[in-house]
């Protein structure tokens, strides 16, 4: 009997996420060692696994940054890699380029189709210098890092220092082949599945500014649960909450309120999430609940509407919406119910159940947001983009004053004259 056999995975097993470091006026390399750390882990993976030669191990962009195309081709290995490896300094978190690294990787986690619950840990983070708990934004630190496994030194200086002292050169190859050890378990035991390379460009940062102090947004689902619902309406989108709802549950296991809070928090900030049918949101106001104001983006499936409380409710709600309130409307266009007469009719039920709102949606640069998002993958695309919008609007009308960004402290050169300690390059820094 002939046993069929899989296709070999070729992907490269990591991508290595690194800010890169200003050059000075010595025309050396400032990131040669990042290489040098880049091709001891490529030797070491080769070792561990069946790779053929000639098939690269990993993936960092060190030849890319004077080349055209280098957008494209980082965007191409972060849809592919199988690891994400973010070395962890105080000058990666103060990095645009690493934030949209690493949220363009945590998106292709999310959107994973076996993601149940948990996401795919497919991060492996490595410590390249030290990094004070304080300088490590919210979006990362439900990654665990655990420096204690690599030894005491390690936690304390960092790859970057084993590497620059000669008599810690043993466990810098032994903190090596740890991490090598550790993408491939990673790869080998949780694979995740290649994606549509995100355009980066247009990729968001996962980090918020230096100095801009934490960020709150709410989330609120208006959906029904499975058991309100019209008798012909197919049940398999809805739980036993509104927050259960699940307008993509053929391409995801996730909740789509589970899932958005974890795409708004990648991008470092912090969520609430609530049910519509729990606010005990009065007619005239929308702060009944108690909740400090902040921006707020209102998840809403049409089929809500067929609750005509609910939709007295959401009218009044529309008829008080502060301009920093947004809305987002999933309509999976794989689902027939969703078409025809009877998805027309809810359309124009939700026009004039929120004609403030949608009015107001259709005004910025994601309009699809409440015009009918057909996809998960729509849908996490646009997100970003309504977050933005909605953080706009509170801190133009709310009163509140953005934080200023202090300069970066200034670090005597060795002319005599003083230098910022870091200048942020938006293109070719990574």
């Amino acid at each position: 009997m002939a046993w069929a056999q899989s296709t070999p995975d070729r992907r490269p097993y990591f991508f290595l996420s690194y800010a890169h470091t200003p050059a000075g006026g010595s025309g050396d390399d400032p990131d040669h060692w990042v290489h040098v750390l880049f091709s001891d882990l490529c030797d070491d993976i080769m070792a561990l696994t069946d790779l053929p030669a000639g098939t690269p191990a990993g993936f960092m962009d060190r030849e890319l940054r004077a080349g055209e195309g280098w957008p494209e081709k980082l965007s191409e290995n972060l849809a592919t890699c199988r690891v994400f490896v973010p070395l962890f300094s105080p000058r990666y978190f103060a990095s645009e380029s690493c934030g949209r690294e690493w949220f363009a990787f945590n998106e292709r986690i999310l959107r994973a189709p076996a993601a149940g619950s948990g996401a795919v840990p497919a991060i492996v983070p490595a410590l390249w210098t030290h990094v004070d708990a304080a300088q490590v934004p919210d979006s990362v630190r439900h990654i665990h890092v655990d420096h204690a496994a690599f030894g005491d030194r390690y936690a304390a200086n960092g790859i970057y220092g084993l590497m620059k002292l000669k008599r810690f050169r043993d466990e810098y190859e032994e903190t090596v082949l740890g991490l090598a050890q550790r993408i491939v378990r990673v790869a080998d035991e949780s694979p995740l599945p290649s994606s549509r390379p995100r355009p980066y460009e247009s990729t968001p940062s996962a980090f918020r500014p230096r100095g801009e102090g934490p960020r709150r947004i709410h989330l609120t689902v208006a959906a029904p649960t499975r058991h309100a619902l019209p008798e012909h309406r197919d049940p398999r989108p809805y739980g036993e909450d509104a927050q259960d709802w699940n307008p993509y549950h053929a391409a995801s296991a996730r909740p789509l309120a589970s899932l958005a809070e974890e795409l708004i928090r990648s991008l470092d900030y912090r969520v609430t999430v609530s049910s519509f049918d729990d606010e005990e949101i009065a007619d005239e106001t929308l702060d009944k609940t108690g909740r400090a104001p902040m921006p707020e983006i209102l998840l809403i499936d049409r089929w809500a509407l067929t609750d005509e409380e609910r939709q007295r409710r959401l009218a009044a709600f529309d008829a008080n919406a502060r301009p920093w309130v947004s809305a987002i409307v999933p309509w999976n266009r794989a689902d027939i119910q969703c078409h025809g007469e009877e998805g027309r009719k809810l359309a124009a039920d939700l026009e004039r159940t929120l004609p403030s709102i949608l009015d107001r949606g259709r005004r910025t640069d994601c309009r699809v947001a409440v015009n009918g998002v057909p996809t998960l993958k729509a849908f996490t695309d646009v997100l970003p983009a309504v977050v933005a919008h909605a953080t706009r609007q509170y801190l133009k009308h709310s009163g509140v004053t953005p934080p200023s960004t202090p300069s970066p402290p200034r670090l005597p050169g060795p002319d005599g004259l003083s230098y910022p300690e870091a200048v942020p390059d938006g293109g070719g820094e990574t």
